[in-house]
């Protein structure tokens, strides 16, 4: 934690935010463009969906299969994973697992039928999964509880960044040669990002001096079994819920249901990206001063009332499609880098490499199960119109509403301790 001289008991609350050192900024840094990676990598099936889907000649059930897949590999991948997360230098675990997860984009960027690319799905997943458990757990290692809602606003700026940069270029590579050109591209960024991590960062070991003397399972049991972890893990399994399930068929509904050109579509991704990059760092310095539950339930509250609204339109402007794009990704973002910042407050560092890969890989199978669920209640007319996506939307109100009720638990827990 930072030191704070004892001068008064005022003074901490009124002081202003620390800044950045040169060496945390560039952490934050890396660690947010290899989060753009990861995400980009999964986000980037959403828009090629309403391509892969006639090449490949899959259903929607089969597009939600290949999509749950990296889901469902990634979080039992997290899960054997756990046990040794807190045994190992997390820089040289980040690498292990980075490589891994360049090459299940390489063998994706050269899959040529359905059943290839679900096999390199599962192996991207079985290590992209596992990275942004290594990184939240670098994050939670190197800065302060008062510090980790900035951090966490730039980290998952990468969100944004994937729609203002990767998704249009990806969806333009796409478009002008084959659906194949956008993971090669995220393979040669991963390559790049891949290399300065190896030479920059610091070895992150301080938590071997505090690690326990026990074997893998043991220490996976151990963490698994903490009541007071359960209660982190109740909460943030239902976090990822609302994307999986209505990320995979966003580009389909676009230009299905909202009448929304190719080239249009474009443009929606450009424009919410930018919005979301801005508002991304502005949510987080708000969750730190602020409090990040009461973000964590503005935002969530305004995502339902967009969410129900948007999955029941029809043919619509396309001014009116950016403007209900920008607004919901803003109000995602804001639930997602408060409940992060939040529950990075719940572990002890002794326990946080495994607590991570335990909490990611449980996302993972409820996003899994959700991409599934969704892939169930949509069907594609022969027209190609998605039905029943209004239901979906329902669904996925219902899902964030109740994380507001298991999220205060987190947040009764983290006041408790701090």
């Amino acid at each position: 934690m930072e030191s704070t001289p004892a001068v008064s008991s005022a003074a901490p609350a009124k002081a202003p935010p620390a800044p950045f050192t040169s060496y945390q900024f560039f952490v934050v840094l890396i660690l947010a463009f290899l989060q753009f990676t990861i995400i980009l990598d999964f986000m980037i099936l959403s828009p090629l969906g309403a391509i892969l889907m006639p090449v490949l000649r899959i259903t929607t059930r089969q597009f939600s299969t290949v999509v749950s897949a990296y889901a469902f590999s990634a979080g039992l991948s997290g899960l054997l994973a756990a046990g040794f997360a807190d045994r190992f230098d997390r820089k040289k675990l980040l690498l292990f697992f980075y490589g891994g997860f360049v090459l299940g984009t390489l063998l994706c960027g050269v899959a040529g039928s359905y059943h290839f690319l679900l096999f390199a799905r599962i192996v991207t997943g079985s290590f992209g999964g596992v990275i942004g458990s290594i990184a939240f757990a670098i994050i939670t290692d190197l800065f302060p509880l008062q510090m980790r809602g900035r951090v966490m606003g730039v980290v998952q700026t990468a969100f944004a960044a994937s729609q203002v940069l990767g998704i249009p270029i990806g969806w333009k590579l796409a478009t002008r040669w084959s659906w194949h050109a956008p993971f090669l591209l995220i393979v040669g960024c991963s390559v790049a990002v891949g290399i300065v991590i190896l030479l920059r960062l610091r070895p992150i070991d301080a938590h071997l001096k505090l690690t326990r003397d026990r074997s893998a399972g043991a220490h996976l049991l151990h963490t698994a079994s903490q009541s007071r972890y359960l209660v982190g893990f109740s909460a943030t399994m239902l976090l990822a819920t609302g994307g999986f399930m209505l990320m995979p068929f966003g580009s389909a509904f676009s230009l299905n249901n909202l009448g929304i050109s190719s080239d249009d579509l474009f443009w929606v991704y450009v424009i919410t990206g930018v919005v979301s990059m801005i508002a991304g760092p502005l949510a987080g310095r708000l969750a730190d001063a602020v409090g990040k539950y009461t973000v964590f339930c503005i935002g969530t509250v305004a995502a339902i009332g967009v969410v129900i609204y948007y999955t029941h339109l029809g043919v619509t402007p396309l001014w009116m499609v950016i403007a209900i794009n920008c607004v919901l990704f803003v109000c995602v973002s804001a639930r997602m880098i408060s409940a992060s910042a939040l529950a990075s407050g719940i572990p002890a560092m002794p326990d946080r490499g495994a607590y991570m890969a335990i909490n990611s890989s449980l996302q993972q199978f409820s996003g899994g199960l959700a991409a599934g669920l969704a892939g169930l209640i949509v069907v594609q007319s022969p027209a190609g119109r998605l039905e029943r996506y209004g239901l979906l939307g329902w669904v996925v109100a219902v899902v964030m509403a109740l994380t507001v009720v298991l999220m205060f638990n987190v947040h009764r827990m983290v006041r408790e301790k701090t």
